[in-house]
């Protein structure tokens, strides 16, 4: 049975695409695979999925990939931090914290703020839990920390910070008609946009009741008697007289 896989790192949130391709290409289903933003790529290279939602910064060696948007910078504090009174921070601000840097870090940095940990975490998960712990702060995209989210912890925009892109990416000789339906819907294209490409069997079947029906009111129309003029007109012509 044919399938449409695809891969999405922590963080992104495909769920809406989801529904749209459930409704729009039901007799194919769209299964959901999760993936280390590392393993990202490798994974559509041995195509083990279609397509994958990543983070950038991306290897394009034979992917193709299309920028979705980008996520405001945050970091993590604990509620009772000094921090958290604050709407908004610079890396300034985090010059006398230990910010930790998980080994699955997403950000680019330049140079790392605040102060060094003894070691790394080998996990943001790891990390958010020595963040609950009071042993440092933890700067992180903007959906990290709310799929990390904790009743005790709190987080606040870095304004100077990097930031994460996340893209649309699939091989490069793999651009199928599937591809470029989850493509448009990403896209908000609508269900009669399909840019050059045969219409899903579902739409296509759509497409072709819409001319029969057409075809069909057209003939009952003219099959339709005229109204006959019931002698108003030549009334009107006696009076005239």
């Amino acid at each position: 049975m044919t399938s449409f896989k695809l891969a999405y790192v922590p963080g992104a949130t495909p769920a809406k695409w989801v529904r749209t391709w459930g409704e729009r290409v039901p007799e194919v289903p769209l299964t959901l695979v999760p993936v280390a933003a590392a393993d990202a790529a490798a994974l559509l290279r041995a195509r083990d999925a279609d397509a994958a939602l990543l983070r950038s910064p991306i290897d394009r060696d034979g992917l193709h990939a299309i920028p979705l948007y980008t996520e405001t910078t945050v970091v993590v504090v604990p509620k009772d931090h000094l921090i958290a009174a604050a709407d908004e921070v610079s890396t300034g601000d985090l010059a006398d914290e230990v910010v930790l840097h998980p080994l699955d870090d997403t950000l680019e940095w330049p140079a790392l703020p605040g102060r060094p940990a003894v070691s790394r975490p080998e996990t943001t998960a790891d990390a958010i839990e020595l963040v609950a712990a009071g042993v440092g702060v933890l700067v992180v995209p903007q959906s990290i920390a709310r799929l990390h989210h904790r009743r005790d912890l709190t987080y606040r925009p870095v304004e100077d910070a990097p930031q994460s892109s996340v893209a649309l990416s699939w091989p490069e000789e793999e651009t199928t008609d599937l591809m470029e339906q989850f493509i448009g819907i990403v896209r908000g294209r609508t269900v009669n946009s399909t840019r050059g490409r045969p219409a899903a069997p579902a739409e296509r079947r759509r497409a072709e009741r819409k001319p029969a029906a057409a075809k069909a009111a057209k003939s009952a129309k003219a099959a339709k008697p005229a109204r006959r003029n019931t002698g108003g007109g030549a009334g009107k012509r006696r009076r005239r007289a």
